[in-house]
């Protein structure tokens, strides 16, 4: 009998595969469903993004082979944008790598890092790609919960210290997915420490770093003293400027991390569509302007949820950052009940905690990336099926 490898048999189920999948057999069969799960907003790609994308396409060497070498104008955008954004000052040749969207450089990662054995440090709930990357590279994993008490983050000192001596690589994600934390810059300077002091390689997936709110700036692991020792930090064009299909971000920092990094991709890949790097130079050129009004609509559409949440008697606090809110359940009710209900009963999408890891029960994650109105629609459905669970008694 054929199986899969051992390494495959680890891999959780992917679980916003199966719900698209669901989500489609309800829309064929009439239900109006809506759709608050997966990060993907409903907002156009910047025009600029098109028509550089419709003339670089049209020229032949665009269709070529990338390489990991990309295009070179690609690597000098995200120079000079972490030289604005950041006061970062980088080598677009030597500290800069294209990747096909974030995900695909933090999948890859631990097999640049890691040898069997090797223990990697996931945050859990957090992005499937750090799990599924640790044990496809025949990690050996070590889940940090992240508690509402603890303001969601991993403390590396607090990790048992026979563990934390094999810690090779470890996962941070601020602003964080999926429960729109933030790290204060005191967190990310002990960390930077602690990762200097045990040989730890920090892994920062920054791809909500522009979507904040109310003053609040996402600052880049490679700003603090010390960083660039140890960290590799990644950014996505996807769910700042709605270019998630698209498949365009990079990766940023150590010099060796970007080799290891890049002599891995270059045996499983050849590099973003040439003609996607051109695109993704011209908006990363304008991205002041071209965020302005992406931010703003995201504000509208966060206050528009948390405050029709609110109406419906459903608490949280408006996040700081990202597209996410993080709601607690009620007790008596598991997450995963929870959103398979709404989406049974209601047909409305939202993410169990669970789908994240154990670590994310009891709560779920509402992606606000759909129109105000339909935001307000979406919390009338979830209070008709909590209300639902009250009178069966599922609910305290």
């Amino acid at each position: 009998m054929i199986e899969t490898s051992r390494r495959v048999a680890r891999l959780p189920t992917y679980a916003v595969a199966a719900i698209a999948e669901r989500k489609r057999q309800l829309i064929a069969q009439g239900v109006d469903v809506i759709d608050l799960g997966a990060g993907d907003a409903d907002i156009s790609p910047p025009e600029i993004a098109v028509e550089a994308l419709h003339r670089a396409a049209q020229q032949r060497d665009a269709s070529r082979y990338a390489f990991q070498l990309g295009s070179v104008e690609f690597r000098e955008a995200v120079a000079r944008y972490m030289q604005r954004r950041f006061n970062v000052q980088v080598d677009p040749m030597t500290e800069v790598l294209p990747l096909i969207g974030s995900k695909d450089g933090l999948a890859h990662l631990p097999f640049a890092v890691l040898d069997p054995g090797d223990v990697c440090v996931v945050p859990e709930p957090g992005y499937p790609a750090y799990l599924g990357g640790a044990i496809l590279a025949g990690a050996d994993v070590e889940i940090v919960p992240l508690r509402p008490e603890a303001d969601f983050l991993v403390e590396l000192e607090e990790i048992p210290p026979e563990r934390l001596a094999r810690a090779k690589l470890v996962f941070l994600n601020y602003p964080n997915n999926p429960t729109a934390a933030i790290a204060p810059h005191a967190y990310l300077e002990r960390t930077i420490a602690a990762c200097r002091r045990h040989g730890i390689v920090l892994a920062f997936d920054n791809a909500y770093a522009e979507l904040t709110f109310d003053g609040y700036r996402a600052p880049s692991i490679l700003e603090f003293s010390g960083a660039r020792d140890v960290a590799l930090e990644f950014h996505s064009l996807s769910k700042s400027f709605g270019m998630t299909g698209w498949r365009l971000g990079w990766a940023v920092g150590n010099q060796r991390l970007i080799e290891g990094l890049s002599k891995v991709k270059s045996y499983v890949d050849t590099g973003p569509f040439l003609a996607v790097q051109q695109a993704g130079a011209a908006v990363i050129d304008r991205s002041e302007e071209l965020l302005e009004p992406v931010r703003e609509g995201f504000r509208v559409r966060r206050d528009s949820l948390v405050t029709a949440l609110h109406e419906v008697g459903i608490s949280c606090a408006p996040p700081p950052a990202t597209m996410y809110l993080w709601v607690p359940v009620p007790e008596g009710i598991t997450s995963g009940e929870l959103a398979s209900a709404l989406l049974e009963r209601e047909g409305l999408v939202i993410l169990a905690g669970s789908v994240f890891g154990g670590g994310g029960e009891g709560f779920v994650r509402l992606s606000f990336i759909v129109e105000p109105e339909r935001l307000r629609e979406a919390a009338v459905r979830m209070s008709r099926v909590l209300d639902g669970f009250t009178a069966t008694g599922r609910r305290a």
